[in-house]
């Protein structure tokens, strides 16, 4: 059995340089993802006036001194988020509750992705933006200060979206009383509890409800390291239940957040061989344990409901799964897949038949039938790092020949992917 580690989570460095930035002295990070995404984010915040030292892929101790809730200095230029959308959407909020105007961009693709979800509630507490360009695009002048409570309903499942808003309370000194349909990920929760921060999060009726009654005037400082990312582990996961990689693969101090591990039942429910070890549950902290998976033989499964935001970034490897599973996979309810980095259930579905598989577009989601004939063909990743991953481990199977346009994106969130995935199938007899 191979063991190898992946980088640092996305979504919880993303956080950690933020609230890092925020706190009252100085914070310790270590295992921070140097990908594409959370160096524009750091980049943002440093023309905010924070001091945030280089950090690369060696997982070293990064020190960051906090200059408080509400002391980032107005920009001399416009904040470039890149590809971000994470980094984006919380900043928005960050922004939202600070005294200062300040102009947000992004890439092509960064500003193809709606922003009004977030601005509209934003706007609700406060804050005065100024669409710059397309409606519901970036880029977006923002005008920010005091905030007032806020009650919303979410109409999606949004973490982004979650985040934003509970960060504007926080930052603008306004109580948060937020409800989603089904409960999305809770990294921004956990930290804000590791700054002293009480949330109270619970299901109410039929909606997740999220509430920041009395924000405080300061938060303590972070001492955290960042677990591996789960969404990258699931790629090498997938490998090896598909007989990529030669007596299967274990990867150690993966992030096992709770809101973040639905794909894990659904490989249960498909047949798939996978483990992990004992962890330890932790209402503020982020749990870590290492994962195995094993050759399997597939079947085909039914996704959807409160499933998809648990593994909502999971779904290309799922679709590269479905692919070479017995019967046909149907996933519904998904419909936020098409606001990612790239329309991702037309992508996907365009991308499986392009290399010979069965896949039907659904409004909200993909029929794929799976089988066991050879793939080959050309596909594009749309500038989407999950698409470039999820085809570079289809095509590293066994007699499938496939050809990825776009393959380098894969270091937005997992800078080596392409030379580990070669170093596992080389091994290969």
């Amino acid at each position: 059995m191979r063991r190898i580690r992946v980088p640092g989570d996305k979504s919880v460095t993303q956080r950690a340089l933020v609230f890092a930035s925020l706190a009252s002295g100085e914070s310790r990070l270590r295992g921070l993802l140097p990908g594409e995404d959370p160096q524009a984010t750091a980049a943002v915040l440093r023309a905010l006036g924070v001091d945030i030292p280089p950090f690369g892929g060696d997982g070293a101790e990064v020190r960051i001194q906090g200059v408080g809730l509400r002391g980032l200095q107005a920009p001399q230029g416009v904040l470039d988020f890149e590809n971000s959308g994470t980094g984006a959407r919380l900043m928005l909020g960050v922004l939202a509750g600070q005294p200062i105007t300040a102009t947000v961009t992004g890439d092509a693709s960064l500003q193809s992705r709606p922003m009004r979800r977030v601005t509209t509630p934003l706007s609700k507490m406060g804050a005065v933006f100024r669409e710059m360009g397309e409606p519901d695009r970036l880029p977006l002048e923002l005008t920010g200060g005091a905030l007032t409570s806020l009650d919303y309903d979410s109409p999606v499942a949004s973490a982004q979206i979650k985040s934003a808003l509970l960060l504007a309370g926080l930052v603008g000194g306004a109580s948060v009383r937020l409800s989603e349909p089904y409960r999305s990920r809770d990294h921004t929760e956990r930290m804000l509890g590791m700054c002293g921060v009480p949330v109270v999060s619970q299901q109410a009726d039929d909606v997740w409800r999220v509430e920041l009654r009395d924000p405080p005037e300061q938060i303590a400082p972070l001492d955290l390291e960042v677990p591996g990312d789960f969404s990258s582990a699931t790629f090498f996961l997938a490998l090896a239940i598909l007989g990529g990689v030669e007596g299967g693969v274990e990867i150690s101090h993966v992030g096992m957040n709770p809101t973040r591990r639905g794909l894990l039942q659904v490989l249960g429910r498909m047949g798939a061989n996978v483990g992990a070890d004992p962890f330890k549950e932790h209402d503020a902290r982020e749990p870590s344990s290492s994962l195995r998976g094993l050759p399997s033989k597939l079947v085909g499964a039914n996704v959807g409901g409160e499933e998809v935001p648990a593994m909502i970034d999971e779904f290309p490897v799922l679709a590269v799964l479905a692919s070479r599973a017995e019967g046909v996979t149907r996933i519904t309810g998904a419909g936020e897949l098409r606001l990612k980095e790239s329309d991702r259930i037309r992508v996907l579905a365009d991308n499986l038949r392009s290399v010979g598989v069965q896949a039907e577009e659904l409004s909200d989601g993909l029929e794929i039938e799976g089988s066991d004939h050879p793939l080959a063909g050309r596909v594009s990743s749309h500038h989407d790092h999950r698409i470039a991953m999820a085809f570079g481990v289809l095509g590293a199977l066994p007699g499938n020949r496939i050809e990825i346009d776009g393959a380098d994106v894969a270091d937005v969130s997992f800078p080596g992917f392409g030379v580990l995935l070669e170093d596992l199938t080389a091994a290969r007899t």
